[in-house]
């Protein structure tokens, strides 16, 4: 018998499907569809030549384009899908709209179609780790696990093959969530603090946008909150299954917390389980704590202690996120492009004991920058900076009161090159360097994987 996906697949053959930009998590969609009978436009802001040759490959499997400045100009379609990055409420999608076309994502559609248990993981920071660890808990356990959303793959183009045994992992951003009309089975959200306002109208509609998490999830689901955080901890008046707490600080009465003797421990109705000693954790750092503590109340019941404790002693992180690089000369080098946000940027800080060596600035996404400045002048000797907030965040931490320029040397790099080339000549052995970047990657790189992969070819050309 045909599954829920393959009839809804069938009916749309012939339909006239519009795609807004042709990133990661569309190109395998529109290739699915096309092969499946429907009728393809795909509207992108770029030019052909900076799409590259994608663009012969789709259209020699039907696909028209339309590209340039005036790609929105008489949007229509039977089914729009819009890419996560544009705004929900741009003008011409509410046009469309108006004028009878369904507006969806490849991710409500996945979520719609999905005949699995979907776990679900949001927050401003650890979502990408706290993702990778439930998917590696879940493996290890032996299921068949689908790892997808903003961690880069797209979804949809497996549905048919998913069994309802199966467990979907899926990181979401406020971006996908915006629009979301659905909530996961196993919702998780590590924490929250301003990010993306110059996305999001304010902080309102981006915590709002990630309410949606678990905002439509029925009687027997789980949600996972923040203790910690205040904004997530206000979560829970939302929760309309089970819901479950994690804290570093504190013990709960219900979910997984980090008790006085540095254990991590499971609170249940049957009592306490103490699972693993922080110290076992194989990858550094006191958010990443936190991040297990998350996995493990999503994962309870679902994945054995002896599982749990495996992954936490196996597995060594995820690329971009306080990577070690190299060691050169004593020096030790690291990669945390994935701090696009000052709160990322003070947990990588915090992750090491001793003053380090930064390398910071990027693309201006209208976060304030105070709550970093104290702890720059706390952890931080070499302050190197590039990009467009490289200015913005020299004179936060100069301006704050504590600040000693004969304690932070800050300098000004002309890009990535010329930051390395500066941090190789400040640093001597016993030294730790990090790409910490506090800012987006869009001023020069298309995003943060591409600045990391740059900084550690310069580093590893050293």
């Amino acid at each position: 018998m045909e599954n829920r996906a393959a009839c809804f697949f069938d009916k749309l053959r012939g339909k006239r499907l519009t795609f807004i930009g042709i990133g990661v998590s569309h190109t395998d969609v529109i290739r699915m569809l096309a092969a499946k009978g429907c009728c393809i436009t795909v509207r992108d802001k770029r030019s052909r030549d900076k799409i590259g040759p994608l663009c012969d490959e789709l259209e020699a499997l039907g696909v028209s384009f339309i590209l340039g400045e005036d790609y929105l100009k008489n949007l229509s379609g039977d089914v729009i899908f819009r890419t996560p990055g544009m705004k929900y409420d741009t003008p011409e999608l509410i046009k469309a709209k108006e004028e009878g076309a369904v507006i969806t994502s490849e991710m409500e559609m996945f979520f719609d179609l999905c005949p699995c248990k979907i776990f679900g993981i949001t927050g401003s920071d650890g979502k990408t780790t706290s993702t990778t660890i439930i998917a590696e808990m879940l493996k290890a356990e032996g299921y068949t696990v689908h790892l997808g959303g903003n961690i880069g793959k797209a979804l949809l183009p497996v549905v048919e093959q998913v069994k309802p045994d199966d467990m979907a992992v899926v990181e979401l951003s406020s971006f996908q969530l915006i629009s979301m009309r659905r909530s996961p089975d196993i919702a998780l959200v590590t924490n929250l603090a301003p990010n993306h306002l110059d996305m999001h109208k304010d902080m309102q509609e981006y915590i709002d946008a990630k309410k949606n998490l678990i905002l439509h999830q029925n009687a027997f689901s789980r949600a996972v909150l923040n203790q910690d955080n205040e904004i997530t901890a206000g979560f829970q008046s939302l929760a309309r299954g089970e819901c479950l707490f994690f804290s570093r600080q504190k013990p709960v009465k219900q979910g997984a917390f980090l008790d006085e003797d540095g254990m991590l421990c499971m609170a249940h109705k049957d009592g306490t389980t103490k699972i693993i000693k922080a110290e076992e954790i194989r990858i550094p750092g006191v958010h990443n704590v936190e991040n297990f503590l998350g996995a493990i109340a999503a994962v309870w019941g679902y994945v054995s202690v002896d599982t749990i404790r495996k992954v936490a002693r196996e597995f060594g992180g995820v690329e971009h996120r306080i990577e070690f690089v190299r060691e050169l000369d004593g020096v030790k080098w690291y990669n945390d492009s994935i701090a696009t946000s000052p709160t990322r940027t003070i947990a990588g800080l915090n992750s090491f004991s001793q003053k380090m060596i930064i390398i910071a600035g990027g693309y201006d996404k209208k976060i304030p920058f105070l709550p970093l400045a104290p702890k720059i002048i706390e952890k931080v000797k070499v302050l190197i900076l590039t990009g467009a907030t490289a200015q913005k965040i020299e004179d936060t931490v100069t301006s704050y009161a504590g600040y000693n320029p004969r304690e932070l040397t800050i300098l000004h790099a002309g890009d990535m090159a010329d930051a390395v080339r500066l941090a190789r000549e400040y640093a001597k052995a016993g030294d730790v360097v990090s790409l910490s970047p506090a800012s987006a990657s869009f001023d020069c790189y298309p995003n943060f994987e591409a600045r990391g992969r740059h900084f550690k070819e310069l580093v590893n050309a050293l």
